[in-house]
């Protein structure tokens, strides 16, 4: 099993206690069903994503026999190219989730993650397979041109399940820790605004790990009454859409609005 998988087994857990002990939002109903569901769905995803893990190592095994990527390119040591490679992908998985709310085709598939009504810790795993698979290749490209190496990746995908995790859950985080942790990483209360099921709002705070990218580029959002946020598109709320069969041929349904269209 992978570093980012462990990481998963020992901090899902924890927050699905915190969010019965701590919850944000009290008095949720059919809670077990709703995060049973979303499970079957991350695991599918993540058989995908396994898949596919051979391809980046050897994309990235090549770009190191050849010398390629900003690291090589700009005779970095080995501390300055880690963090230029650390901070670099993570502001590429800001680029890649930004697009995926402006381009129709990978909206189809992103809005998988967003339909879900009731946001907590195992939202974070409510990926379309298909996603996962466009992500992972078009990774196929990004790691090698920034000359990332496989430990770093590992180490990255590592901290990554653990941020999105922790800034999915419903658990009630107390507001100076909030906004002390969310001067570098993403927070819950950034993170629930971009699940809202306004367009102004889903259309902001696209971070990954880092909250800084939403704020040089302009798109961070807050919102002070997150106790009021609705969840979800506005569309395919209804139970059925909420199976993970059914949120498998989401993708392939009409929607009457284009990519990033919700309600207000």
């Amino acid at each position: 099993m992978t570093a980012d998988a462990w990481v998963a087994l020992v901090v899902l857990p924890l927050l699905f206690l915190l969010e019965g002990l701590l919850p944000f939002y009290a008095g949720r109903r059919d809670r077990l069903r709703h995060d049973a569901r979303n499970l079957g769905l991350g695991v599918i995803s993540g058989l995908v994503g396994a898949a596919l893990t051979p391809l980046l190592l050897l994309s990235m095994a090549v770009a190191a026999r050849q010398g390629w990527g900003l690291v090589s390119w700009l005779g970095l040591g080995a501390a300055s190219g880690a963090l230029l490679a650390f901070v670099g992908f993570d502001l590429w998985m800001y680029l890649w989730h930004r697009a995926n709310h402006r381009i129709p085709l990978l909206w189809r598939l992103h809005r998988v993650h967003h339909t879900d009504p009731a946001m907590d810790a195992t939202t974070a795993l409510r990926f379309h397979p298909g996603e996962i698979l466009l992500s992972n290749l078009a990774n196929c490209l990004v790691l090698p041109l920034l000359g990332m190496t496989a430990g770093l990746f590992v180490l990255y995908k590592a901290v990554m399940v653990a941020v999105i995790l922790f800034h999915h859950s419903n658990v009630a985080v107390p507001p100076r820790l909030d906004r002390a942790y969310g001067l570098l990483l993403v927070p819950p209360s950034m993170h629930r605004v971009h699940h809202s099921e306004r367009r102004a709002e889903t259309d902001s705070n696209y971070g990954t790990v880092f909250s800084i990218w939403d704020r040089l580029l302009r798109s961070f959002r807050r919102r002070d009454d997150a106790e009021l946020i609705r969840f979800g598109i506005g569309r395919f709320a209804e139970a059925d859409w909420q199976r993970p069969l059914w949120l498998l041929r989401l993708p392939f349904v009409s929607d009457p609005a284009p990519a990033g269209e919700v309600p207000s």
